[in-house]
Order: C-alpha cells, then sequence, then structure tokens
C-alpha cells in the first residue's frame, strides 16, 4: 500500500483516527499505521464514524485531544472495491438484504481478504492541526455548549470532521455522485444560527427552548434525507426500470451538460423541472448519477412516504414535506435551517416548481413555497449567487395523461400506495418511445431577497418558467396532436400529415424554437418509429385499408391529445392570437383596422391571462410585431389597407394553426359563462357547485356541438373561466346588469369559438396543399 505525503513525512506529534466499522477493519488499520509510524508509538482513537442518532464512545478521543495545538489529527478508513463496478454499477436490490458490498461485516470482509487483499484500499483522509480544528470548531459552532475546548462537544466535532476528509477521499475513488451530507442534524444543532432561531422563537411562543429543542429533534429525523452510496445507486437502478419503455439514451445537449456541471460544482444550485408526470422528477437525478455529478437533493409531498418506498427514496435523497405547515412553527424552523445548511454544503436541490402535475399540459402557474424557503435561507445565511436552473423533460409518450384526463371529467384521483406504485411501475414497461432533456440558463441570484419582498419572488418565479417555456422543444408527438386536433373531425393523409409536419418543424427553426432531433434531422425512419408507438398506444388511429393511410384522432382521445398540444401552444400563442384578429377583422367595414387589430388583441390577452405566461405589455407588443414581419414584411401597409390587405395576410398565415391552440379555452369559458347568464338574481356564485354543474352541461354541449371536443370539458379550464369571471366582476351577486354583462360575455366567446371555426374549415379545404409546403 503506498504511503502519502501526509504519513510518510517525519512528524513528532500525530494521533490517528481510525474509522473501522468492525474489528477486521480495526486491525487493517492498526496494521498499516504501526508500519508507516516507524519507531514512534502511534497515538490513535478508533470509532465507527456513522451518521445516525448513536452516541459515538468518545473518551478514549477525548481524552487524547490534549496534546499540544501542533498535533496532526489523521483519519484514516478502508475503503472496499467491487471488482468491475466502475464498468456496469450493477448493485442489485439484493443488496438491501445483505448490506453494501462496500460496507463489508467482519465475516464479508474475512472471506474478502482471503480471496483478494487488495481490494481493501486504505484511505488517508486531509490532515489537520489541533489548533486549526479548535478554529473550526470556534467559528462553526459558537465553541458548542461543552464546559471547555477539549470537552465533549469538541470531540465529537474532530469526530465529524474525521469522518467529513475521508468522505472527500473516498469520493476521490468512488465518484462525485457519492457526494452526500453528513451530519446534518449534529450541524443544525450546534449552529448559533439554529440555536439564536430557537431562542428567539422561544420569546415569540413563550415555550422554553428545551421543549422546542425536543420537538425539534423527531422532526429532524423526519424532514433530513439520509442518503447512501448504496441507495443511490439502487435508485439509480429503480430509476432505470422507471423508463424502462423508453429508449435506452436519453436525449441531452453535450454543452448544456457541460454548464450544469460546472454550475453544480461552482454555485448553490436548485434544479426546478417542469411537472408532467410522476418520473420526470426522476429525469434530473438519473442524468446526474450517470454523469458522475452531485447527488440531488429532491422534494417530495409527505403522501409518497408510504410503507417500505418511503425510507428508500429518503435514503436516496428524497425530502418529504408536509402539505401545510403554516401553523407549525417549529417545523418551518427546521426547515428552512436544513435547507440553508444544504445550500451553504454546495448540495443541489431539486423539485417542480409547478407545485403539482400539470393536469392540461401547459406550464402551471408556479408555487411559491420551496422557492420562497430557499431564498429566506440565502439570504438569513448571506449565501450569495444562488442558481435555479429550469429542466424540462419531453416524452413521446406520458403513462399518466389518461388518468389526468379522467380527472378532468370529474373521476376521483386514485390514492398513491404500495400496489399503486407496482401498478404504475408495470405499466412504464409499455414502449413509450424516447425522452428529450432542456436544460435552461440559469436565473442567478446574486443576493437573495428579503422574507417579505413577495414582488421580488414572483419576479424570479416568472423569470423560471420564461425560461422553462423558452426551451420547451416541439417533439413530433406534441406536433401531431396540434396538427390533427386542428384538422379533427377530419383525418390527414400521411402525404397530408409529412407537409404539415415540415411545415410547423420550419417555422419553429425560423424563430429559433427548439425541435427534437426526429424532427430536426427529417429521418423518416425515426418519424415512423415515433408514430408506429403512438398508434400502438391508441392515441392516434391509422385507417389503412384504403388507397392511402389516413391518420386521425378518435373524439374520445382528444382529451389525451389535448395534452401533448398545450405542451407547445405557448410557442404558437402569439400566431394564434394574430390569426384569430385578423380572421374576425376579415368580415368587417373596410378602412384601417389597425386601431382595431391591437384593441382585439389587448381583448384576447385579458380573456386568456389565466392560461399563459404575457411578457410585460410593451414586450409582448414587440414579439407581435416580430411575428407579423416575419409572416409579411409590409404587413402594417395591408392591414391599413383594410379587407384587401386582411385576405392577403391570411393567405400568408397557411396553414392556419390558431383554432388548435384557443378554441378548448374559449369553449370551456363559455359553459362556465352559460351557466352564470342562467343563474336568477340575488343567486351567489357557489364554486364547487358550480365547477360540478360544467362538468355536466360541458357534456350536453358537446353533445349538442355547441363545444366541439371533449378537450374543452375539465375541471382546471372550468376553474380558470371562474377565475376570468372574477376577475371582470361577473362573480358577485347576481344583479340585472350583471347577468347582462354575463350573457355578453357568453356572446364574445361563442363568438370566438365561430370564427375559430371557421379557421378549421379553412385549414381543411387547404390540405391538400400542405404536401410539400414548406413556409407555414
Amino acid at each position: 500500500m503506498p504511503r502519502t505525503p501526509t504519513i510518510a513525512e517525519d512528524a513528532a506529534d500525530r494521533l490517528y483516527i481510525i474509522d473501522a466499522r468492525n474489528g477486521v477493519e480495526r486491525q487493517l488499520l492498526l496494521d498499516w499505521v504501526h508500519a508507516t509510524a516507524g519507531d514512534n508509538d502511534p497515538q490513535w482513537a478508533s470509532l465507527a464514524i456513522a451518521d445516525d442518532d448513536h452516541a459515538l464512545p468518545l473518551e478514549t478521543l477525548r481524552a487524547r485531544l490534549d496534546g499540544q495545538p501542533s498535533r496532526q489529527v489523521v483519519p484514516l478508513r478502508v475503503a472496499w472495491r467491487i471488482p468491475g463496478f466502475e464498468r456496469g454499477r450493477a448493485l442489485k436490490f439484493r443488496h438491501i438484504l445483505f448490506g453494501d458490498p462496500r460496507h463489508p461485516g467482519s465475516l464479508r470482509a474475512r472471506l474478502i481478504l482471503l480471496r483478494d487483499r487488495r481490494r481493501a484500499q486504505i484511505l488517508v483522509g486531509e490532515a489537520a492541526t489541533l489548533a486549526a480544528l479548535r478554529d473550526r470548531f470556534a467559528a462553526q459552532t459558537g465553541g458548542g455548549d461543552a464546559a471547555g475546548p477539549d470537552g465533549a462537544e469538541f470531540a465529537g466535532f474532530v469526530a465529524r470532521q474525521a469522518g467529513l476528509a475521508l468522505d472527500v477521499a473516498e469520493r476521490g475513488i468512488r465518484g462525485t455522485r457519492y457526494k452526500v451530507p453528513r451530519f446534518v442534524a449534529d450541524g443544525l444543532r450546534t449552529s448559533p444560527k439554529f440555536r439564536a432561531a430557537l431562542a428567539e422563537l422561544s420569546e415569540t411562543t413563550g415555550r422554553p427552548v428545551a421543549e422546542l429543542f425536543r420537538e425539534a429533534r423527531p422532526l429532524m429525523k423526519e424532514v433530513i434525507a439520509r442518503p447512501s452510496a448504496l441507495f443511490l445507486d439502487l435508485r439509480a437502478r429503480l430509476d432505470r426500470m422507471m423508463f424502462g419503455g423508453y429508449a435506452p439514451e436519453m436525449e441531452v445537449d453535450a454543452a448544456e451538460l457541460a454548464r450544469l456541471r460546472a454550475i453544480l460544482r461552482e454555485h448553490p444550485t436548485a434544479i426546478l423541472f417542469t411537472h408532467k408526470t410522476y418520473i420526470d422528477g426522476a429525469t434530473p437525478s438519473r442524468l446526474t448519477y450517470e454523469n458522475d455529478m452531485p447527488m440531488l437533493h429532491s422534494f417530495g409531498g409527505a403522501n409518497l412516504d408510504f410503507a417500505v418506498m418511503g425510507e428508500f427514496f429518503r435514503r436516496s435523497g428524497m425530502i418529504f414535506i408536509r402539505r401545510s405547515f403554516q401553523d407549525q412553527p417549529v417545523y418551518k424552523l427546521v426547515l428552512r435551517h436544513y435547507i440553508a445548511w444544504l445550500l451553504a454544503k454546495r448540495f443541489p436541490l431539486s423539485w417542480a416548481f409547478e407545485g403539482t402535475r400539470s393536469r392540461l399540459g401547459k406550464l402551471m402557474p408556479p408555487k411559491y413555497g420551496l422557492m420562497k424557503y430557499v431564498l429566506d435561507a440565502a439570504h438569513a445565511t448571506g449565501t450569495r449567487g444562488v442558481h435555479f436552473v429550469p429542466f424540462v423533460t419531453s416524452f413521446d409518450l406520458i403513462r399518466d395523461v389518461e388518468e389526468y384526463a379522467a380527472e378532468q371529467t370529474g373521476r376521483s384521483k386514485k390514492p398513491e400506495s404500495l400496489s399503486w406504485f407496482i401498478g404504475y411501475m408495470k405499466s412504464l414497461k409499455e414502449p413509450s418511445g424516447r425522452i428529450r432533456l432542456d436544460i435552461g440558463n440559469p436565473v442567478v441570484i446574486d443576493t437573495a431577497p428579503g422574507a417579505d419582498d413577495k414582488r421580488a419572488l414572483e419576479r424570479i418565479a416568472f423569470a423560471v418558467a420564461v425560461e422553462a417555456n423558452r426551451v420547451t422543444p416541439l417533439t413530433v408527438t406534441s406536433v401531431m396532436c396540434l396538427i390533427l386536433l386542428g384538422m379533427a373531425p377530419r383525418g390527414a393523409t400521411s402525404a397530408e400529415l409529412l407537409g404539415a409536419i415540415g411545415a410547423v418543424t420550419d417555422w419553429a427553426r425560423a424563430r429559433g424554437i427548439r425541435i427534437s432531433s426526429d424532427l430536426e434531422s427529417g429521418d423518416d425512419a425515426a418519424l415512423s418509429a415515433t408514430v408506429d408507438t403512438l398508434v400502438t398506444s391508441g392515441l392516434l388511429t391509422r385507417y389503412e385499408a384504403g388507397s392511402e393511410n389516413i391518420y386521425s384522432i378518435d373524439p374520445a382521445k382528444h382529451p389525451m391529445a389535448s395534452y401533448y398540444r398545450n405542451i407547445i401552444a405557448h410557442h404558437f400563442l402569439d400566431r394564434a392570437m394574430i390569426e384569430l384578429v385578423l380572421f374576425e377583422l376579415r368580415d368587417a367595414d373596410s378602412g384601417d383596422a389597425t386601431a382595431a387589430f391591437w384593441d382585439k388583441i389587448d381583448r384576447l390577452r385579458d380573456l386568456f391571462k389565466f392560461e399563459f405566461f404575457y411578457p410585460p405589455r410593451d414586450e409582448h407588443m414587440a414579439a407581435l410585431r416580430a411575428e407579423l414581419e416575419r409572416i409579411d414584411p409590409v404587413w402594417d401597409r395591408r392591414l391599413a389597407s383594410g379587407d384587401r390587405g386582411i385576405a392577403q395576410l391570411l393567405r400568408r398565415c397557411q396553414p392556419v394553426v390558431g383554432h388548435a391552440i384557443l378554441l378548448p379555452f374559449a369553449e370551456a369559458y363559455s359553459v362556465v359563462a352559460d351557466l352564470l347568464a342562467r343563474a336568477k338574481q340575488g343567486d351567489a356564485v357557489d364554486e364547487k357547485a358550480l365547477l360540478d354543474a360544467a362538468l355536466t352541461e360541458g357534456k350536453q354541449a358537446y353533445l349538442l356541438r355547441r363545444i366541439s371536443s371533449e378537450a374543452a370539458i375539465g375541471k382546471l379550464l372550468f376553474a380558470n373561466g371562474l377565475s376570468l369571471m372574477r376577475h371582470m366582476g361577473l362573480a358577485e351577486e347576481a344583479t340585472p346588469d350583471l347577468l347582462a354583462a354575463r350573457r355578453a360575455l357568453l356572446m364574445e366567446l361563442r363568438g370566438l369559438a365561430n370564427v375559430m371555426e371557421t379557421m378549421r374549415l379553412s385549414t381543411v379545404a387547404l390540405a391538400d396543399r400542405l404536401v410539400g409546403t414548406s413556409d407555414v
């Protein structure tokens, strides 16, 4: 075993801290110490430096910390190698029962040594003098609560520092993916800031500090994740099983991956992923594990902390958060200081910044809770340069979408359980296409705002949402659903579909919108493979009995298809608004339509403000002008010329996509407006009763074809419609004037739906011209 410079050089005074789990490891390390110490009588203390609630036997170490300030403290540990492990990382689930082969028991260790002694590698952690350790102890703990600098608190601190130094050395041979936090509860317990916060809370609540600390102790056990190398490996194996129905390689840009690696290494970081399915939270952790980057601490709801799986995920880095803890000050204090500790130690965090899975496909408004706690923690500890990195996962098929569609029509959500989890895992084995990862530019917070600065929090969350939307790519699934829903109930031939896909792809490429590799390459084989997957899953229907293959979406599948369409709807929003307004103006009085155009744009912004993220008005108007410029460089003159110019603009907009983007929202809102318009004078709005009635009336409206698709029937759509009514002041107690205003809005929404039906017919009429089209 090679001697390291730390050991080989002469030293008058040295104390070895031996981190040994059993007698075999202790003897290996003592043999090595005696072999390297020469004629000196080595001083040593043996501990099993475990990160748990058991108190360490510190008597020997405490007695030997009374040396000169220059005494070197040298930590030692045995690292057990696994033959061939680095090639395939092939740990098995049986290791949960028999133990991590990197931490063998006495019998297992003896058997390993009999077969190959080289599997036991001596690790030497970075040494430190007693003087340096005492200075570090004072700086990090404020001196602790021990009687003197050589008390039990200091001995425990030295043992923990030895364990951390050995962890660093072990990562040098095992990899950065195994960087895990150690001794978090001890770090919080001895932190001056945590103790000060408890004292402040004691003054506020009138409860003794000791009582608050007793309450905090089990909360630390509940909140703090306890990741280990074994469970990180097993979690990675579970991640691979979760993605068993997808292509084995995830699509990710190498430059974005390199940038993320640098950010995680140099800055306190939070990866904020968009939440479409249960498994998209696993893609950031899978990416970091497979690319040897630091593990992510992910946040999950306490509802997922069940049976065996709760402990499994906690041991692999998940932090379970209660859904509500506004009236639990000690819990809030523990959570805040835990987050601050992770930030300070450069352990990256990860959570779904929407708070819950999107049931409509669109990016949902961000939830501020966790972001607020992270920023509060950074503000309280003076942590600068927090990087919020948007992370978008795109799937060809999402197994949760059928459940979402059913929930939106009123079916109750099934509670999570172990049997539910097993069934869900089985469903993930079905062929589901490919996965693409897109990593946005970080939103960097140089100095975290104060706890009461709500506007700053909103601006940060909005910036993350805008960047997440920007890097969301067009995929074959989303583009096909956009096209076929726009043509429904008519289907499309293969040639028509390929022509439309090519047109949309060219349109997106010209605008710098991200495109999945199979769309970008134009590879017919890759495209066909994805389409086959979609047909097999039942999302698309392919009719092959005639002279041409015809693709369509069954009306019963429209709610599912609309989910995929909604994922990319924001990219087409400006185009959709322009098209809809132009169609509205087409049959208006002749003359300069410029003022009317921008008035109608403002009206659409107001009508759909609860569905989309808008930039500030001036920025949005500039973006709309840029889109008009791409449609026609002389758009302003054509618009000013009246009917003829508008018709020319519309011809350059073909094929039209606006109805496919906005029609479901207008139709859903019309259902809510219809119910409110039929109220009796004096009626108040009961939200739950209204939304329940909207589900029934929406089904009736579809059967009467007052709405064109079941994609417009959904609780969230109706809830947003009600939010619009409240915003307009139309959800108060019914009066004659209010009822008249509700009817006026209903007529406006139905009028928009009629215009969009004209847009659909225009697209269908031009279907034959889509073949070979290269400009939308």
